[in-house]
């Protein structure tokens, strides 16, 4: 039964259909994704990661040093959200936050989504082997994190512990560097 005065569209789905975007479209699609359109979650995890590291030079970093922190916050944090947005790709459509997702839209697909992800955290790996045996190890332990969080929302009453610690690896990793 319909209230009344409620409207009705038939063949009207919550779900639209994929979308076919251009390839300039494609382009923002993958902007979107990784949020490049909102650095302000880049600039969250360079913080520390940055304090971090003058802390352990004790001064100023090695400049190569400092390029692959910085470039290595801005892959993996472009990777983390990739990864949510996949976990999340069934429920992004039906919240009014994330709807317009590109993987709720359907202008990016799940299997891409992982393909980026792969591509960002290869990038990413290949910065910290420019580094030191401790440090790649530690960034085993920042993948898995990173990895795990988005489907702890799922078990966990608190998943922000586990996103917490993937937010803060850059931080042992900066000393170990």
């Amino acid at each position: 039964m319909t209230p009344k005065g409620a409207r009705v569209v038939i063949g009207e789905s919550r779900n639209p259909a994929p979308r076919e975007p251009s390839s300039n479209g494609r382009w923002r699609a993958w902007w979107r994704l990784i949020r490049a359109d909102r650095p302000i979650g880049i600039l969250l995890l360079l913080w520390p990661t940055l304090w971090a590291l003058w802390l352990a030079a004790e001064g100023f970093p090695p400049p190569g040093i400092l390029l692959i922190f910085v470039a290595g916050v801005v892959l993996t944090r472009s990777a983390g959200c990739v990864i949510n947005d996949y976990a999340d790709r069934w429920l992004d459509p039906q919240v009014a936050r994330t709807r317009d997702r590109p993987l709720a839209t359907g202008e990016l697909s799940g299997r891409e989504a992982l393909l980026g992800f792969a591509v960002l955290m290869a990038l990413a790996f290949g910065l910290v082997l420019l580094t030191n045996w401790p440090t790649i190890l530690l960034s085993g332990v920042a993948l898995l994190l990173a990895v795990i969080y988005p489907f702890c929302k799922r078990v966990m009453g608190f998943p922000q512990v586990v996103l917490g610690a993937a937010f803060s690896m850059a931080i042992p990793m900066a000393f170990t560097a």
